[in-house]
């Protein structure tokens, strides 16, 4: 054994190269959520933006209130109205529109009925059945336990009532629940002027939510 031993040299260690360091780069998936995630949550703001401003430049909310038009439309529902149908003239007013407005006799208040009659057409009514032009109008919106047998326009003679002419410019409507509904019966023509909304879609109750047609 010797006495001496001789020195070893301590295990080789690398000598760290001097100069500027490279910043890591995040993992190629991190990268491409976040910029998924980016992508949805603009996609969704455009998709909100749009949705708020058809809603508030072309449909409007409105409540119904009063049994005159059911069962399509029953009280306290909520439906929007399309605005600019009309006034656009993206489509004109026509049989069955279900036409939201200004109570002639009352302008404040708004009214929602359905459009039996356009101008130049001959409407009488024989206790209860609508007669359009000489024909018998069907009408399946009407349910049964909701007809009524007024006939209009009344006549003081007692025979049957005689066609009348919607004159131009106005729009003869009756509501779908005829025995409990205020409608051209009784307050006449409701002029074009006066509508400025058409019932498109029920968005409350969630179980009706749908397109009136």
């Amino acid at each position: 054994m010797d006495e001496h031993p001789s020195l070893q040299d301590p295990p080789h260690e690398p000598v760290p190269q001097t100069g500027p360091e490279m910043p890591d780069e995040p993992p190629a998936r991190t990268h491409s959520l976040v910029w998924s995630t980016l992508s949805w949550v603009r996609d969704l703001a455009f998709s909100s933006l749009i949705a708020i401003v058809l809603i508030v430049f072309l449909y409007q909310p409105v409540r119904v209130e009063g049994p005159s038009m059911e069962p399509a439309l029953t009280d306290q529902e909520r439906i929007f109205i399309n605005k600019f149908t009309y006034k656009l003239g993206l489509g004109g007013i026509e049989h069955s529109d279900m036409v939201v407005f200004m109570y002639p006799r009352e302008p404040r208040k708004s009214y929602i009925k359905r459009v039996i009659g356009l101008p130049g057409d001959r409407i009488r009514i024989v206790s209860g059945q609508v007669f359009v032009n000489g024909r018998p109008l069907e009408e399946n919106y009407v349910a049964r336990e909701n007809r009524d047998t007024v006939s209009w326009p009344p006549t003081a003679s007692g025979q049957g009532p005689d066609d009348r002419e919607v004159p131009a410019g106005q729009y003869f409507v009756l509501g779908d629940h005829r025995s409990s509904s205020s409608d051209s019966r009784s307050w006449g023509w409701v002029p074009r002027e006066n509508i400025f909304g058409k019932a498109v879609f029920i968005y409350w109750p969630p179980d009706k939510i749908g397109r009136l047609r």
